[in-house]
């Protein structure tokens, strides 16, 4: 019913930058919250970036200054602008999200497919 489609993913160079999109589709009353994370092999999924509905975000530690997440309500859509890559920022980026759906009326979380980022040195 919920769908959220990534893209953007990709190889770059250390030092590089790419742009990770998540679309939000289906049976969706509104949305509170939107994130990335991230898992490398062998490694939990970790949180990167969250943006609320009031437009407040957090980010890990490990990617202040470098990171920016941003959020298009018009198009319940969110962006992760990635700068100053470095190789330790590989691994599989997921798009995750708090959705009230129209048809129950709570919120639930939901995933992205995953996009692979990997940053050669």
């Amino acid at each position: 019913q919920v769908q959220l489609v990534e893209s953007g993913g990709g190889l770059v160079q250390a030092g590089g930058s790419l742009r990770l999109s998540c679309a939000a589709s289906g049976s969706i009353f509104s949305i509170n919250a939107m994130a990335w994370y991230r898992q490398a092999p062998g490694k939990q999924r970790d949180l990167v970036a969250r943006i609320t509905s009031g437009a407040s975000t957090v980010y890990a530690d490990s990617v202040k200054g470098r990171f920016t997440i941003s959020r298009d309500g018009a198009r319940d859509t969110v962006f992760l602008q990635m700068n100053s890559l470095e190789p330790e920022d590989t691994a599989v980026y997921y798009c995750n999200a708090a959705i009230r759906t129209t048809e129950t009326g709570y919120f639930d979380t939901y995933w992205g497919q995953g996009s692979q980022v990997t940053v050669s040195s």
